[in-house]
């Protein structure tokens, strides 16, 4: 317990007090000389005699027995809900109601979550719901050791600007979104992207679709971008159990550049969690940092964003440095307009079967 700045007492107080006691002082005396009442000193002193040195710390305020606290079994059932269904206190008070004819307030449920360690999701293992382990970073040696490969969808911005612009719910922005090509609809991009696990150097592009042919094809360029950076050959490719990271497509695409294919676990996106912070700052500082008036208006700035991150945005975990310090320094700059050829030559081949892994 932490004392107010002008506290007469301290532990260390409180010691010194009784040590001169003890020496023979008048016990009001002593009392008067520290500005405290004859009774405050009387009982630590009378602590001191009992308890020595431990009896002049302060003590919890929790009663010694609390008969109106929740019985342990209910308390118990409340555990077992939230890491079975993750619902917040009202929910689970319902849900105690209906399945066990148990009634308990949201707030008495609260404050059993957090003496539990349960009262945030954010702590609890999604499939699991056990508390979350510690935090096991990894960085792999050299660029190229390993990339992670990961997609994000994201909806189109309409032609003349979407609700961002508009508003929501106005005329004007329903107006846009039934400006779209074709059927009408706005429809969605996606963004494929390859980040070295290494250096953080990232490659993005903003594709029609996410199917095995598209992914492939973006995997080649990818290659092709981190050759240009001295990157090569890439031994390790970390991806989710997508249905394009499982085609027989993908696999070709990965046995061209002899590449190893690694899955995460089904529902652990953490695994590849440099890829998803990265699609995280590209959500916030390029995908959605200004009003955009159309999608094309939006896809014309991906390319300078890239490159400022790549070759100027300071990056905490690499020191400060943007990522192309861990590289060749390669001055080689993105353009969509142009972009880099696939390699025409690759290590040997081998056998599809040689670079997929079973999921772990």
């Amino acid at each position: 317990m932490a004392g107010h700045r002008n506290a007469p007492l301290t532990p260390e107080g409180r010691l010194r007090l009784c040590l001169r006691v003890d020496a023979g002082r008048p016990l009001a005396h002593v009392a008067s000389e520290a500005g405290i009442s004859r009774r405050c000193l009387a009982k630590w002193y009378a602590r001191w005699l009992s308890h020595g040195e431990d009896g002049l710390h302060d003590r919890t305020s929790r009663p010694a027995a609390s008969p109106a606290r929740t019985p342990g079994d209910v308390a118990d059932l409340v555990e077992a809900l939230r890491r079975q269904t993750k619902h917040g206190p009202v929910r689970l008070a319902a849900d105690l109601k209906r399945l066990h004819d148990v009634t308990l307030a949201p707030a008495t449920i609260h404050r059993i979550l957090t003496r539990r360690g349960l009262n945030r999701l954010r702590d609890l293992d999604p499939p699991t719901g056990e508390p979350l382990q510690q935090v096991i970073r990894y960085e792999h040696d050299q660029p190229g050791d390993m990339i992670h490969v990961d997609v994000k969808k994201l909806g189109r911005i309409p032609t003349g600007g979407g609700w961002r612009i508009h508003g929501i719910g106005t005329h004007a922005a329903r107006a846009s979104k039934r400006a779209g090509p074709g059927t009408g609809r706005v429809g969605y991009v996606y963004l494929h992207t390859a980040l070295d696990d290494h250096s953080r150097l990232a490659y993005t592009e903003s594709l029609e679709d996410e199917r095995a042919a598209s992914a492939a094809a973006f995997w080649r360029r990818a290659v092709a971008f981190f050759t240009e950076h001295d990157v090569t050959p890439i031994h390790r490719v970390l991806t989710d159990n997508g249905a394009c990271y499982r085609s027989r497509t993908w696999a070709a695409a990965l046995a061209e550049t002899c590449t190893r294919h690694k899955r995460t676990r089904p529902y652990t996106p953490r695994t590849n969690g440099k890829v998803e912070r990265f699609h995280s700052t590209l959500a916030r500082e390029w995908a959605y940092v200004r009003a955009y008036t159309s999608e094309r208006d939006r896809q014309a700035a991906l390319a300078d964003f890239l490159n400022y991150y790549n070759h100027e945005r300071p990056h905490t975990a690499l020191g400060g440095q943007p990522p192309v310090s861990r590289t060749a320094s390669s001055d080689y700059r993105i353009t969509f307009g142009h972009p880099p050829e696939p390699m025409d030559v690759f290590p040997r081949q081998l056998a599809l079967d040689d670079f997929v892994e079973p999921t772990s």
